[in-house]
């Protein structure tokens, strides 16, 4: 199984885990590979955004030949409900940059929210072609695997919800509900639509699991990246619920 973090502080605690580790460097990116617990685990360190996410996921998949994928890691919350240390298990990924806007001449303003869902491509095994959708659905074992351990999770709560990534950071409370409502999201990140991407082209379950670590509904906080090492063991204990289901 592959899992990822876009940094350090978000794979450092699942690495400190494994025994017989072996790192690496494909391209200038980090790898790990060692044993969880009979496991056999691989870890990609994406770093931030897409297009890191997309080619290290690619590469991942020639070099380790990974049976699933867990992309981990911190996010900002778009649901009011949610507070730092809150888990939410993706049930869909979506980028929430694929848009198209409505036309409007020169004079006639900007509007922010008269847009239209685009989606991405990626390879569809039945169509045999590259299809434009909107959202990459969690696979389902994997899914399952994550809900059974809800109740183990001690330090926030376990939601499900939909996760909008974009190589943006939004600040602005009234951008982030008209994202939420827009799009149903629960939480921003810059990595997991791209991953979902690539692990449909290469036709590998992938799931996406990200930890609250800022919410701007509580105003201009900081972001505690404290929230990684408990996300972290979380992910852990997917990682094996779920290899030990197949």
């Amino acid at each position: 199984m592959l899992v990822q973090g876009a940094m350090k502080v978000e794979t450092s605690h699942i690495v400190e885990q494994l025994d017989d580790l072996a790192e690496y460097r494909l391209g200038e990116w980090y790898f790990a590979s060692g044993i969880y617990r009979g496991v056999p685990l691989a870890v990609s360190r994406t770093q931030w955004g897409l297009a890191n996410a997309a080619a290290t996921t690619a590469l991942a998949m020639e070099f380790f030949r990974p049976v699933a994928v867990i992309n981990q890691g911190t996010a900002g919350a778009h649901d009011p409900a949610l507070q730092n240390f809150d888990i939410v298990i993706g049930k869909e990924t979506v980028n929430i940059s694929a848009w198209k806007s409505h036309f409007r001449a020169r004079g006639e303003g900007v509007d922010e929210e008269a847009l239209d869902k685009l989606g991405v491509f990626a390879y569809d095994k039945e169509a045999r072609r590259f299809t434009q959708e909107v959202c990459h659905k969690a696979d389902e074992g994997l899914f399952y695997a994550a809900a059974a351990l809800k109740d183990r999770y001690t330090k926030g709560r376990v939601a499900e919800g939909v996760r909008g990534t974009a190589d943006s950071w939004y600040r602005e409370v009234g951008r982030v509900l008209f994202l939420h409502d827009f799009y149903g999201t629960a939480v921003e990140e810059m990595e997991g639509d791209a991953v979902a991407q690539i692990c449909q082209t290469y036709d590998v379950p992938f799931l996406a699991i990200r930890v609250v670590s800022n919410t701007v509904f509580a105003g201009d906080v900081d972001w505690d990246l404290a929230v990684g090492a408990a996300l972290q063991e979380y992910v852990l204990a997917v990682a094996e619920e779920y290899m030990n289901m197949r």
